[in-house]
C-alpha cells in the first residue's frame, strides 16, 4: 500500500542540466519551480510537465545496483521520503505545505541527459516499463506556493473533474501522429520540395510556401511546451507563409488566436475496435486491398485516387503527388485501395508505431460515395493494427462530420477537441503562461 503522508526530503533547481542542486526553498508557479530550467525544454517542462518528482526510496534501491545516484542527480525538482510515488495513479494529488498541490500527470521517461549517473549509461533502470516502482514522475501545479525540505506531503485522491488521464493518453496518441506527419514532411523534402521541417521532441512543425494550407504548414506541441511560440512564429516569419498551430479548442495558444477546422481526437483500445468491425460487411462489389509499397504502379494508382478525392488541382495536386509517392514506402506507413467492381474508388493511410496505430488520411471518389466504403476502410485498418499488435487505434475528423460518426460507429471516443489556430507570417503574438485554478484542498 502506498503511504498517505510524507515529507519532501530536497528541493533542487539549476539553469539546465544535471545534477539539479539543493536549495533551501523555491517558489512553485504553473511552469514549474522558479531558478529551474532545463538543457532539452522542448522535451521537459511545460504546464503538464511542471514538476519531477522521486522517492528517496526508489533512489536508495537503484544506488543499491550500483549507480551513482543521489538526490537531485536525475533531474528531479522534489526528492521525497514516505511515499512511493510511481506506484501512484495519474491524477493523484499530493497537497504540499501550507499551499500547493500537484497532480500526478505521467512518467518521466529516461533521456541522455542523465545517463552519466548509470553504470555503463544503462539510465533505463528508473524506467517505469522495465522498473515500475524507481520512476520519476512529472505533476502539474493546481496551487501555487513556496516548498521546503521537511515540508508535509498528503496524499489526496484525483479531483473528480480531472482530465489527467485524458491528457497522459494524449501525449503518447500526439507522439504517434507527429512522427506520422513528420514521415510525410520528410517525404515532401526528399521529393525537393522546398518545406523547412522543424523536430524537437514534442515540438513539430513545418512551412511550405509553395503549399499553402495546413497541410504542410502545421505546427504540434504547443498544448504540451507554450513556451515555444516563438520558434514557431520564427519558423512561419522566415518561410514567408501562414502556419496552422494545433492547440485545444477550449485553450487558444495566444491571445486573438484566431481557430479554424474544428477537430476532434478519437481513441479506443484496439479489442474493442476490433469487435466492432466485425459487425461490419464490406459492401457488395468491394475489394480491399494493401498496397505493396514496392510496387510503383501501385502507389501511383492510390496516389490518384487520393489526389482525385481531395479535389486538388495544379501545383498542389502536382506536390501532393510527389510526396506521397515517397511516403508510401516509409518505416510504419501503410495504404489501402478500394476497388468497386474492378474500379479503384477510394484510398485510404494508417500509420503504426508505439503500438498504436493511427488511421490517417483516407478518400472515396465522389460517385462512390455514400456506400459505406469510409467505414469498410476503417475496418480494414483496425484488423491490420490487431494483427500488427496494436494496443490502441486514434484518428481525428472533422467534429460532427460523417467521418467522426464513422469513428464512433467503430467504437474510437473522441476524447479531446482542438483547433488549427491561424498565424501569420508578420503576426504579433506573445508566449501564453499557463494558469490553472487552485484546488480546494479537503480537511
Amino acid at each position: 500500500m502506498t503511504a498517505k503522508e510524507g515529507r519532501v526530503h530536497q528541493v533542487s533547481v539549476s539553469p539546465g542540466g544535471v545534477p539539479k542542486l539543493p536549495v533551501e526553498w523555491a517558489r512553485v508557479g504553473p511552469q514549474g519551480l522558479e531558478g529551474d530550467a532545463h538543457q532539452h525544454r522542448f522535451v521537459h517542462g511545460g504546464p503538464h510537465r511542471a514538476v519531477c518528482l522521486m522517492a528517496l526510496e526508489a533512489i536508495e534501491r537503484v544506488r543499491a545496483d550500483g549507480h551513482a545516484i543521489a538526490p537531485g542527480a536525475v533531474g528531479e525538482n522534489l526528492t521525497t521520503v514516505g511515499i512511493e510515488l510511481s506506484t501512484l495513479p495519474v491524477g493523484t494529488r499530493l497537497a504540499i505545505g501550507d499551499a500547493v498541490v500537484l497532480e500526478i500527470s505521467s512518467p518521466a521517461n529516461p533521456c541522455d541527459v542523465i545517463k552519466g549517473v548509470f553504470t555503463g549509461g544503462k539510465s533505463g533502470r528508473i524506467s517505469i516499463l522495465l522498473h515500475p516502482t524507481d520512476s520519476r514522475m512529472y505533476a502539474r501545479v493546481l496551487a501555487e506556493g513556496v516548498v521546503r525540505p521537511g515540508d508535509a506531503i498528503r496524499v489526496l485522491s484525483p479531483a473528480v473533474d480531472t482530465r489527467a488521464e485524458v491528457h497522459e493518453l494524449l501525449d503518447l496518441l500526439e507522439a504517434v501522429e507527429r512522427e506520422a506527419w513528420l514521415s510525410l514532411w520528410r517525404a515532401a523534402e526528399s521529393a525537393r520540395i522546398d518545406i523547412r521541417i522543424v523536430d524537437r521532441g514534442d515540438l513539430a512543425m513545418a512551412a511550405c510556401p509553395s503549399l499553402p494550407g495546413s497541410t504542410f504548414n502545421r505546427a504540434f506541441g504547443i498544448r504540451q511546451i507554450p513556451i515555444a511560440l516563438p520558434e514557431v512564429r520564427e519558423l512561419y516569419r522566415e518561410a514567408g507563409t501562414t502556419g496552422w498551430v494545433v492547440a485545444g479548442a477550449d485553450d487558444p495558444p495566444w491571445p486573438g488566436a484566431i481557430g479554424e477546422e474544428p477537430t476532434g481526437v478519437h481513441a479506443a483500445d484496439v479489442e474493442s475496435a476490433l469487435a466492432n468491425a466485425a459487425s461490419f460487411r464490406d459492401p457488395d462489389g468491394l475489394t480491399v486491398r494493401k498496397v505493396d509499397s514496392a510496387n510503383a504502379d501501385e502507389v501511383d494508382r492510390w496516389t490518384d485516387v487520393l489526389v482525385r478525392g481531395f479535389d486538388l488541382q495544379g501545383a498542389a495536386a502536382e506536390l501532393t503527388a510527389r510526396a506521397n509517392r515517397r511516403v508510401a514506402g516509409a518505416h510504419g506507413e501503410h495504404g489501402w485501395i478500394g476497388s468497386l467492381d474492378g474500379v479503384d474508388v477510394a484510398v485510404a493511410a494508417s500509420f503504426t508505431r508505439r503500438r498504436v496505430a493511427w488511421l490517417g488520411a483516407a478518400a472515396v471518389l465522389p460517385e462512390a460515395r455514400g456506400r459505406g466504403i469510409q467505414r469498410a476502410l476503417l475496418a480494414h485498418r483496425i484488423r491490420h493494427a490487431a494483427e500488427a499488435r496494436c494496443h490502441r487505434v486514434m484518428a481525428t475528423a472533422d467534429i460532427d462530420s460523417v467521418s467522426a460518426a464513422n469513428l464512433e460507429a467503430l467504437g474510437l471516443a473522441r476524447l479531446w477537441s482542438r483547433l488549427h489556430y491561424r498565424l501569420e507570417p508578420g503576426a504579433d503574438i506573445a508566449t501564453r503562461v499557463a494558469t490553472v485554478d487552485a484546488t480546494t484542498i479537503p480537511a
